[in-house]
């Protein structure tokens, strides 16, 4: 659909929008849910590849599909991009190579040659991240002495200021605990075909050092310790190992999801598929063979590929579409909105999970991002389903009304110390942990962030609900000191400043637009600098290194949708809109709807881990254009 630079009226409005709600109803499921293709990079897959191999089920997959996905992958500079654009990424590019050789590629095969040149260009397997060298350490190809040592006695460490397992983050726990076992027994696993990659060290496979990295710094005290753990394992003077190995599994089985899931990630996943491997668990373990089809749970076939995700994400999209099909104009009692408000009440989750460690007076009652996922609902899903719910018009609003409120209470219970909220849990900002040799992805803690705290105050202002005003004033106070000088807010979860800024005017604009005006005023000139002559708006997953790129980038339907939500719900709120800009980012989402009512959108713009794991969510580039929409055709109805 292509829209008329100088005509946006009503109907264009109401004409782009009705496409985008048929075709978000067309993608419902039965049961009242949505849950789009999670895209990540494809080591996920790579090692889903390896996990197959080592518990010998690979001949049950269909490898011929899966060596299609990851050549269709390569770029033409022969790597694989950790997200789209970015040139290529070294570690991502040597996982896919070990993947292929393990589907019987052979090293002469054009697409590995052109693989092995990327690589060894970039330094080859020496200077991959520890996580490629560890799933290389497990067939041998490469030694065990460069992965780093985690001492196994740390589950048996009491609760304490300084450290045990809940200082990591939940992703970081939930990975690292069946990695207690694994990194103890060090396994090498005999798998055909036998492969070795020698040819991808830039030194010479003779040269390899395989030694902790130094930054010449205080932290160079951790290789140190490193090397103290590994004599001990050398000497086997590793203190209560035994009793810490057996802790270690019943922690990994008390935390299995009766669908076999661990933590709704795939590294929790494959980690604990792989302790359970290396304490010779046999295949068809009731343990082990729920979790190998939680695995292909998460596995996406088509007629040439098939594919592995890091995570699948049917909460959110589900909270998301009904959010933007009520805010575009469809009736909060429409029944196939109903049924999707029914199936989130019914993911409610009422079980302790992690989070009463360090939060041992709060109550269950949060949501979590997956299916099932008992043991870590996180504030960010938490907040936008009571958004949404608060929206529909339900059968039993008795019943929505107490699922809101004891999820509410749950949220307050979880605020940081420094007034802020973290996704999952709280207080958990332990900074020396990113400093580890185990931690070069700088994902070890969850700390309080921009985006969740700002996401908390839209959900009490917009539902008008009851939370304790010193801790929405402590809240407030957190995010204005978060804001830069430029007027933007940082993306933690979202890419980036984009995201952030978004997310927090439209907390402002419920919570304090009064009080807060030239806080909003700033984050909405923010918004209006970094818009793009397209009249769009986007930027670089880059962002998160190089500060260049804050608010820089090719324009994508979700990014623009972001801003205009920023920039309607701030501008309204204190009676300022920048309505040139809006008018013209509008243009743009009319101009690249499709004919199917959709948008297209390549750029990853969801966030991981920032700087090395990053998401493309199929539905972020149609739901919130829509909501995008939604809020613009009410302000021409209202003007």
């Amino acid at each position: 659909m292509t829209a008329n630079n100088s005509t946006i009226n009503r109907l264009t409005i109401e004409t782009a929008t009705k496409k985008a709600q048929d075709y978000l109803f067309s993608l419902q499921q039965n049961d009242g849910h949505w849950c789009a293709y999670l895209e990540s990079n494809v080591t996920i897959t790579a090692e889903a590849v390896l996990l197959y191999k080592i518990w010998g089920i690979d001949n049950q997959k269909p490898l011929h599909k899966i060596e299609h996905y990851l050549r269709s992958k390569q770029c033409s500079h022969g790597g694989w991009e950790l997200y789209y654009g970015d040139g290529g990424d070294l570690s991502t590019s040597v996982e896919a190579y070990m993947a292929l050789r393990l589907l019987g590629v052979s090293i002469d095969d054009g697409a590995l040659e052109r693989a092995k040149k990327f690589i060894l260009s970039k330094g080859g397997i020496s200077k991959s991240r520890i996580f490629t060298k560890f799933h290389l350490a497990l067939i041998g190809c490469y030694d065990w002495k460069g992965v780093p040592s985690i001492p196994p006695w740390i589950m048996l460490l009491p609760n304490n200021p300084l450290f045990t397992i809940y200082e990591m983050s939940s992703w970081a726990r939930s990975s690292t605990v069946p990695l207690l076992i694994v990194f103890d027994r060090k396994p090498v696993f005999a798998i055909e075909p036998r492969i070795k990659l020698d040819e991808l060290y830039s030194e010479g496979i003779e040269n390899a050092t395989y030694e902790m990295p130094r930054n010449g710094d205080w932290t160079d005290i951790f290789g140190q310790l490193d090397n103290l753990f590994k004599l001990a394992e050398e000497w086997n003077l590793v203190p209560f190992k035994d009793e810490s190995i057996r802790a270690a599994e019943k922690w990994i089985i008390e935390r299995e999801e009766v669908t076999g899931d661990w933590a709704g990630i795939i590294p929790a996943m494959l980690n604990s598929l792989l302790a359970f491997k290396a304490l010779k668990y046999h295949v068809n373990d009731p343990i082990v063979a729920r979790g190998l089809q939680a695995v292909e749970n998460f596995a996406i076939e088509t007629h040439n590929d098939y594919l592995v995700q890091a995570c699948v994400s049917p909460v959110w999209d589900t909270t998301w579409s009904l959010r933007a099909l009520v805010e575009s104009g469809v009736a909060p009692n429409h029944p196939q909105l109903v049924k999707g408000g029914e199936w989130l009440l019914d993911k409610q989750i009422l079980d302790y999970g992690d989070w009463v460690v360090k939060n041992p007076h709060g109550k269950p009652g949060g949501w979590a991002f997956e299916y099932e996922n008992r043991f870590y609902p996180d504030m960010d899903d938490s907040a936008v389903v009571i958004m949404t719910l608060h929206q529909l018009e339900l059968p039993d609003e008795n019943l929505k009304r107490e699922a809101i409120f004891r999820c509410l209470r749950w949220i307050e219970s979880m605020q940081c110390r420094n007034y802020g909220w973290a996704a999952f849990d709280i207080n958990n900002d332990a900074n020396w942990l990113n400093y580890l040799p185990y931690a070069d992805l700088k994902a070890m803690i969850d700390p309080a962030t921009a985006d969740i705290t700002a996401r908390v105050l839209e959900m009490v202002g917009s539902c008008d609900l009851s939370m304790s005003a010193s801790k929405i004033q402590n809240a407030l106070g957190y995010l204005i000191r978060q804001q830069e000088e430029d007027g933007s807010w940082f993306g933690r979860w979202g890419v980036n400043y984009i995201y952030g800024t978004s997310g927090v005017l439209s907390a402002l604009a419920v919570i304090a637009p009064k009080v807060e005006k030239n806080v909003i005023e700033k984050g909405i000139n923010w918004l209006v600098s970094c818009q793009n002559v397209d009249g769009g708006w986007g930027e670089s997953c880059e962002s998160y290194k190089n500060s260049y790129f804050k608010g820089k980038g090719n324009s994508t339907a979700s990014q623009t949708a972001w801003a205009l939500i920023g920039l309607l719900d701030g501008g309204s709120s204190i009676q300022s809109l920048p309505e040139d800009n809006i008018k013209k980012g509008i243009e743009y989402l009319l101009t690249k709807q499709t004919n199917e009512g959709t948008w297209e959108e390549k750029e990853f713009t969801g966030t991981g881990f920032p700087a090395h794991f990053y998401l493309n969510y199929h539905l972020y580039r149609h739901y919130f254009p829509l909501i995008a929409l939604g809020k613009y055709q009410k302000f021409i109805i209202n003007n």
